[in-house]
């Protein structure tokens, strides 16, 4: 056993390379069908709502071509094989499932499967010099004695009952929404029916809740970090921007169940580009768009590819696309610019690490979400030390292993020599820190952010990294700039742009993806009630162009 006085130091981990950029002036090798000259509806952008939204207007009858700037659909929703000459297909951006409604995976017929995971957390911490920890999950009587043993009472896991009882209420009212036309913000407050829940949810910063309901730090922290993946703010920000990042977190499914996608997140959009396709969809790879004109009835899209530029006219265009790319496409005044604050890893690993909390096995401390420096006050600290301009001395962060749930994800060979992923995200780093210099920072976090994990683990991390066909070590980072660089997130921005209220604001629309032009929609992350690997956008997108056709058009 690891000696429980011992300070621990940042330990030295190997050199990692930086990631290969994916230019974003540069499209790639046309592919699929040539384009012909006009469509029903052209759909910019071949990540997940795009392909959502062309499976459902081409089923629907319409015909529809998706323009995707790079060689492959899917977006950010992607698997791919990372590490030179290695057979592990990883969940290279988006990672886990939640929002997306089984009601898309019905009605497009998808052969797409997600599994559950039976430990929901577990979050380490050293006490009176004691390595421990708290474990949720495995029932309820495991999980409330792993209370017990870590706060030396049962209030906490009482509290923590009624506090995810009432998110659970809310999930059950709301999630159901997202798929229908938006709801006003009184009927949508009727809808949830508890006064208390949508005061604490819709109207006061989530940290006022957490304060009142818990007192232990580190559950105050668990909670909080469903507020702040992604989103750069502090629990009380007033602008409550937390506060809707929390309830998209806490939602879905009307459940809040995070779940892991089998055969990695590509299997998803490899379902949505199948049945897009097998419903008479056009999926044009390697085609940039470049501008859109329009005159509220027809659209000109130009667009580009790696070897000309041509121009195809359609009645309606959905745009896959940030607002920031929409407005540029269109010739709009832009958004205020958004920012990402993410830090996302992949990893590989020969085998999981032991931990020096001794009573837990590293199977199922990996298999749920597993919390590194997410303490209530360590988050404070750490959003502190980034708004002021400086790397988090203690980058909080977590991780989770897709493998122990999902081993399909890794050829035969590596399964059978006990080989594991992991995945980690870091929070509270915005774009703002990587600007000076993005690799010489993303390099300087990681291993300040990896250094935090080995603090809990009984040997280091790097000696349990697998390598690479050229003996480089398994680990891939990504920082906000990395991914406006390679996929276009404005700012890194992995919403697109702060997340909405899921109801009715000013100049909303009927369905929230609606724009200034009448024919022009826009079915990204940041349409209303976007965000987050949900479908939803793309779903609402084309029920309104459905709509506008006549009812016997809506399925």
């Amino acid at each position: 056993m690891a000696d429980p006085d011992r300070r621990v130091l940042p330990r030295a981990m190997p050199a990692t390379p930086a990631p290969t950029p994916v230019p974003a002036a540069q499209p790639g090798r046309p592919a699929g069908p040539r384009p012909r000259g006009s469509y029903d509806a052209v759909i910019v952008g071949g990540g997940h709502n795009g392909l959502v939204a062309a499976a459902y207007l081409a089923r629907a009858g319409r015909s529809v071509l998706v323009l995707e700037r790079l060689d492959h659909t899917g977006g950010a929703a992607v698997s791919t094989r990372p590490f030179t000459g290695v057979d592990a297909r990883l969940s290279r951006y988006s990672y886990l499932v939640s929002l997306l409604p089984r009601k898309i995976v019905r009605d497009l017929d998808l052969d797409f499967r997600v599994r559950g995971r039976t430990i929901s957390s577990y979050t380490p911490v050293e006490r009176d010099g004691r390595p421990t920890g708290l474990l949720v999950g495995g029932g309820e009587r495991r999980t409330r004695e792993a209370f017990a043993r870590l706060t030396g009472a049962d209030r906490e896991y009482e509290a923590w009952q009624r506090f995810y009882g009432m998110t659970a209420h809310v999930a059950e009212r709301v999630f159901p929404t997202l798929t229908e036309p938006l709801p006003t913000r009184e009927a949508l407050r009727d809808r949830v029916d508890d006064e208390d829940a949508w005061r604490t949810l819709f109207e006061e910063p989530i940290g006022t809740a957490v304060e009142s309901s818990f007192t232990d730090d580190l559950v105050r922290g668990i909670v909080l970090t469903d507020a702040l993946i992604g989103t750069f703010a502090d629990a009380h920000d007033p602008s409550l921007r937390q506060n809707r990042c929390f309830l998209y977190h806490v939602i879905g499914g009307g459940t809040g169940a995070w779940d892991v996608p089998v055969g990695g997140m590509g299997a998803l959009t490899d379902a949505l580009a199948g049945a897009a396709r097998d419903a008479g969809a056009v999926l044009a790879t390697g085609h940039e768009a470049r501008r859109i004109e329009t005159d509220g009835r027809s659209a000109e899209i130009t667009y580009r590819t790696a070897d000309a530029e041509g121009t195809v006219t359609a009645r309606h265009v959905l745009v896959n696309a940030s607002p920031r790319e929409l407005a540029a496409l269109t010739g709009d005044a832009p958004p205020a610019p958004a920012e990402g604050a993410q830090l996302k890893v992949n990893m590989l690993l020969k085998r999981l690490p032991r931990l020096r909390d001794e009573s837990v096995d590293p199977r199922e401390a990996f298999a749920g979400t597993f919390h590194i420096a997410e303490g209530y006050d360590q988050l404070a600290t750490a959003y502190t030390q980034a708004a002021s301009g400086t790397l988090p001395e203690a980058p909080p962060s977590e991780i989770y292993c897709h493998s122990l749930t999902d081993p399909t994800i890794l050829g035969p060979d590596l399964v059978d020599q006990g080989y594991q992923t992991l995945t980690l995200f870091g929070l509270h780093t915005p774009a703002r820190l990587f600007e000076a210099d993005n690799d010489a920072v993303r390099e300087e976090l990681l291993k300040s952010t990896l250094a935090q994990l080995d603090a809990h683990l009984a040997e280091p991390l790097a000696d349990c990294l697998a390598t690479d066909a050229d003996g480089r070590p398994c680990v891939e980072a990504r920082t906000p700039l990395d991914l406006e660089r390679d996929l276009g997130l404005p700012g890194g921005n992995i919403f697109h742009r702060d997340l909405t209220w899921p109801h009715t604001q000013e100049n909303t629309g009927r369905w929230g993806v609606e724009t200034p032009h009448p024919n022009i929609l826009l079915c990204g992350a940041g349409a209303v009630r976007g965000g987050g690997v949900s479908g939803v956008p793309g779903h609402n997108a084309a029920m309104a162009v459905l709509e506008a056709g006549g009812a016997d058009d809506l399925p």
